[in-house]
């Protein structure tokens, strides 16, 4: 994926939002004060500030955007964010990336400082961030909590999972977005990642369910 692409791609998105004038006044100005000095604490403060100066309004995706953002990067879909959301992840893209180590240093500290929204916005931002393989771990993580926000910007309309877990965590998150009722028709590559040892554990699953007189998970059957 062409990072700076993306973050073109996003900005645009973010300029065509009703009444945006000042957010995007507000991200050109710290992406310029960034980019003289590429201060990480900066990088911090205004990851952290975001919401107050753009808004958490909902966001509209035309459709020509969002086919540009299929180009860019396969699976991304971004319908149903907010404005703030939209922001941070596009901020995210400002982070050098030319030190790997370096970058995945800075982005791992706010998935270990941040709150609701900001986990939200980190773990939606996986499918664009540099280095994919260095995020696994934290999105398998980020699966076995039990913040609902969080989940959902992991497993759903987000391509990661599909293209970098290994089959013991993708199956993992199938079975955590059965038990927690999320809607497993937008988890991206459902029946592209089927698997015998899924299709087994799910069969298991159902097993039990109908044993205690429960009804089955709707989609459940698809995927046994």
């Amino acid at each position: 994926m062409n990072i700076l692409t993306m973050s073109q791609t996003l900005f645009y998105l973010l300029e065509q939002q009703p009444n945006s004038e000042k957010a995007v006044s507000y991200l050109t100005q710290q992406a310029d004060a960034f980019n003289t000095g590429q201060q990480v604490a900066v990088f911090y403060r205004v990851f952290t500030a975001i919401p107050r100066f753009v808004g958490k309004q909902p966001i509209d995706v035309p459709a020509d955007i969002q086919f540009s953002l299929q180009r860019v990067r396969p699976g991304l879909i971004v319908e149903g964010w907010t404005l703030d959301r939209l922001a941070r992840v596009w901020w995210l893209l400002q982070l050098p990336a030319d030190d790997q180590s370096a970058y995945v240093k800075t982005i791992s500290e706010l998935f270990k400082a941040g709150e609701l929204n900001e986990l939200v916005a980190l773990y939606s931002a996986l499918p664009v961030l540099a280095y994919p393989e260095s995020w696994t771990f934290q999105a398998t993580e980020g699966i076995r909590n039990n913040i609902a926000d969080v989940q959902s910007a992991i497993m759903l309309h987000n391509p990661f999972p599909a293209d970098y877990f290994n089959e013991a965590a993708w199956n993992q998150l199938i079975m955590k977005a059965f038990f927690t009722d999320k809607d497993v028709t937008q988890i991206t590559g459902l029946h592209e990642r089927k698997n015998a040892r899924l299709s087994q554990t799910l069969a298991d699953y159902a097993a039990e369910r109908r044993a205690a007189g429960r009804s089955l998970p709707v989609h459940i059957e698809e995927l046994m």
